[in-house]
């Protein structure tokens, strides 16, 4: 998967999606996530489950497209499955510490 971290004025945001998923546009007539226009928000260093777990360890907010980057917050309990949203079938999450 790919992760990119944005820092500014003391937040931190932590962007995750699964590599195949970059490149793609999902909606799904409610819903629409443009992987494509939006690269740049998500590409960033190529990483694993252990990777994105570390850098889960603080955040202000956090972004994960995709199956592999979504498993990693629900088996960190940052969130419960009820909070995972599907782009056909795709998994989303946005995570907001405040």
């Amino acid at each position: 998967m790919y992760l990119k971290i944005h820092e500014s004025g003391g937040q931190r945001v932590v962007a995750a999606c699964d590599e195949k998923l970059i490149g793609k546009t999902l909606t799904d007539g409610r819903r629409y996530l443009d992987l494509d226009t939006h690269r740049g928000f998500y590409v960033g260093d190529k990483a694993d489950a252990a990777g994105l777990k570390k850098a889960l360890g603080s955040f202000t907010s956090a972004n994960l497209v995709g199956k592999d980057a979504v498993r990693v917050v629900l088996e960190m309990e940052l969130a419960a499955a009820d909070d995972v949203m599907y782009i056909n079938r795709i998994p989303y999450i946005q995570i907001y510490r405040i």
